[in-house]
């Protein structure tokens, strides 16, 4: 792993022990597909990440030295994954934060994941995601619902799970946004209680001629014509089995990534 750490613009050796973001979560962060060479929808994840940092009242560091030093990590990269982390800063000990911090901000590269099975094995989760509006949509470093919920299986076969928010209602899976197709129609939950506003999941709501965000409960997806998932890393990824619920490779699915893989190339379209 390549790191490079700023506080401010002044490069720093490392985090500090009483940086925010170490101490209460108290951050954003983006990760970007990197393929040959250049970082896929690079200004879709930097407005999520200026959305997030004016939702927290974080200060957002200029993008053009971000991006500067973001091609200097990945200059020679054919495929990986780039990380973007920006934290509040040094603030002592105590919730309450100085509006006066310099906001701490980190780019690294990492080896990109492993080849994704083509049909992808589900289950769900047992932990919950708490609904609170206030951080619904923003990519925030604290991660502990999916921390979880990623602990609850260690079989191989399983690729993902899916997670619900505390009134029962279907939010996403750990590692990216579900569609359901229902009655013609592509259904995603909405994510104005809780969730990440995927960057994929944006591309998607464009794009369809048919698609629309709406609460969705298990029996909703598990009942659906086809299901997938998107995030932008690894595109879209066919659903076939969600428990005891199995699905045949679906034309649908594969006619949409192709139309991924048009307009995005970082995304070869495989058959379904």
């Amino acid at each position: 792993m390549t790191v490079r750490i700023f506080s401010g613009d002044r490069a720093v050796s490392c985090i500090d022990a009483d940086d925010r973001g170490l101490a209460y979560g108290d951050g954003l962060f983006e990760t970007v597909l990197v393929d040959r060479g250049q970082p896929v929808w690079w200004d879709e994840h930097w407005r999520r990440l200026e959305r997030g940092a004016g939702a927290l009242g974080i200060a957002c560091p200029d993008q053009a030295k971000v991006r500067g030093e973001c091609d200097s990590v990945i200059a020679g990269s054919v495929r990986a994954v780039l990380k973007i982390q920006l934290t509040r800063g040094r603030g002592g000990r105590g919730y309450a934060a100085s509006t006066e911090l310099q906001p701490t901000w980190l780019v690294s590269l990492h080896a990109s994941p492993p080849a994704t099975p083509q049909n992808i094995a589900l289950r769900w989760c047992t932990t919950m995601l708490a609904i609170q509006p206030a951080l619904a949509g923003i990519k925030h470093c604290n991660r502990l619902e999916q921390v979880l919920a990623r602990a609850e299986w260690q079989d191989p076969e399983i690729f993902d799970g899916l997670m619900c928010d505390t009134d029962g209602r279907v939010v996403c899976a750990t590692s990216g946004n579900v569609f359901a197709r229902i009655g013609g129609v592509w259904k995603t939950p909405g994510v104005h209680r809780c969730g990440i506003a995927g960057i994929a999941r944006e591309w998607l709501l464009h794009r369809l001629e048919s698609a629309d965000e709406c609460d969705l409960s298990p029996a909703d997806v598990e009942n659906a014509d086809a299901v997938f998932l998107c995030n932008s890393v690894r595109g879209i990824l066919p659903v076939r089995r969600l428990g005891n619920r199995d699905w045949s490779p679906d034309a649908n699915i594969a006619a949409i990534r192709r139309q991924l893989a048009q307009d995005q190339p970082a995304f070869p379209h495989l058959e379904s």
